[in-house]
């Protein structure tokens, strides 16, 4: 057994994680059109809780059913009425059966929601997600009260899932969401309260990080996931990044945890961007090559005590461990390897020294075709339909309880796509 891994860690606010091994979160698409969670969602997070991880994080919980980050997305963007405050608590019983924790993360998608759910998302200002394909609309930007009112679902939201029995929150402020966007002087272009100085453009942030802290007490888990850097030219760098995370951490949150990226710069799965890549100055390490942000997660240490959990890219069990020792991730984050290996914690404390890397064998395009990712507009369509294999396996795992590793991409897209069809015409006829 790794001794290192499976070291528990206690949290600022008393709690404590059994281990140093988290789930991270992974959107998942199987609430029904209401938003309400279904029982394929209890029976995905049953498994995950009988994975071995210390930690489950909830995909997208959404504060605003008209932007949703994908169909099937939870949406609490109220008071929860008795069918959802039943709903909530079977799955938090269900995801916390094997002693571990299962927090939601709390989310807004901004104008990274897709245009066949709202044409004209609100954002911080009317600048669209810049990919091609059309699959996002003009979005408007938000009046202060608007403002007001979604940092004011954030704590509604987290006082929901505290009654159910969830054992913490997450509130989402990374890749390019609308707390991240706000972040970003490269999408906020606002010259209110809520733009230009980097505290401005922060305080959307961390006015919906009191909201949700007042909403549950001081001794609920409050954890932010904030991006190290957008990797774009003219967006969130890492400096901001470093400053953000102070404010953090003087706000009382209990972890952060260190990601990157946008839909535009992918960079949280480890993909090629439509625009060349803005580096950041940060000290490299050799054995962190595998692990996206492992590096960032090092200098922030410099600057905060709080734990940090990192994700991405994690597949090797001494990468992980080396991480944990050298202080540069209190708590390793598991993707993508768990929509198919739900055991995959437990079997890295057991023997198993590496987690699969599905994604090297996976493509939309057969090898002979391989040259169409040359062009912009088909490799972004084929580094959805990659992603749109791992929905396929959530979705999969959720109704059957086993993954389908055999299933080709160009199936699992016609089976995503059809899925969201059917989800989308189902939640407008309500």
């Amino acid at each position: 057994m790794s001794d290192i891994l499976a070291q528990p860690l206690t949290l600022p606010c008393g709690a404590m994680l059994r281990n140093r091994l988290a789930k991270a979160a992974m959107t998942e698409g199987l609430a029904d059109p209401a938003g309400v969670p279904t029982p394929e969602l209890e029976r995905l997070y049953g498994l995950w809780s009988d994975g071995g991880a210390g930690l489950l994080l909830s995909g997208n919980i959404q504060v605003d059913g008209d932007h949703l980050e994908r169909p099937g997305n939870v949406i609490i963007d109220r008071e929860p009425d008795e069918v959802m405050e039943a709903a909530l608590a079977r799955w938090a019983t269900t995801a916390t059966r094997n002693g571990n924790h299962f927090w939601a993360q709390i989310s807004h998608a901004g104008r990274q929601t897709q245009k066949n759910i709202n044409p004209h998302p609100k954002a911080p200002s009317p600048v669209k997600v810049g990919l091609p394909g059309g699959q996002f609309g003009e979005p408007v930007a938000l009046t202060v009260p608007e403002i007001e009112d979604i940092v004011r679902r954030f704590g509604v939201c987290a006082r929901a899932v505290k009654a159910a029995g969830f054992t913490g929150v997450q509130v989402h402020a990374a890749h390019g969401y609308l707390l991240s966007s706000f972040l970003s002087p490269r999408s906020n272009l606002r010259t209110d309260q809520y733009g230009g100085t980097l505290a401005n453009r922060a305080r959307a942030l961390l006015d919906a990080v009191k909201c949700v802290r007042d909403a549950v007490g001081p001794d609920f888990p409050v954890a932010v996931k904030l991006n190290s850097a957008d990797f774009q030219k003219g967006g969130f760098a890492f400096e901001d990044s470093l400053q953000v995370a102070q404010w953090l951490e003087a706000a009382g949150i209990d972890l952060l945890e260190i990601s990157g990226g946008t839909y535009e710069q992918p960079k949280l799965l480890g993909a090629e961007g439509v625009e060349e890549e803005e580096p950041q100055h940060v000290a490299k390490s050799t054995l962190m090559r595998e692990a996206y942000f492992v590096d960032f997660a090092l200098a922030m240490q410099e600057k905060v005590s709080i734990p940090l959990m990192v994700t991405g890219g994690f597949r090797r069990r001494d990468v992980m461990e080396q991480a944990v020792s050298d202080g540069g991730a209190s708590l390793i984050g598991l993707g993508r390897p768990m929509c198919v290996m739900t055991d995959a914690p437990a079997r890295l404390m057991a023997d198993l020294k590496e987690l699969p890397r599905y994604e090297a064998e996976l493509s939309l395009f057969p090898h002979w075709l391989a040259f169409l990712n040359r062009i912009k507009t088909l490799r972004t369509i084929a580094s959805f339909g990659v992603q749109y294999w791992y929905y396929a396996q959530l979705d999969t795992v959720g109704h059957t309880g086993r993954a389908a590793p055999e299933m080709t991409v160009f199936s699992a897209t016609r089976k995503v796509i059809a899925h969201q069809q059917r989800w989308i015409a189902a939640r407008r006829k309500r």
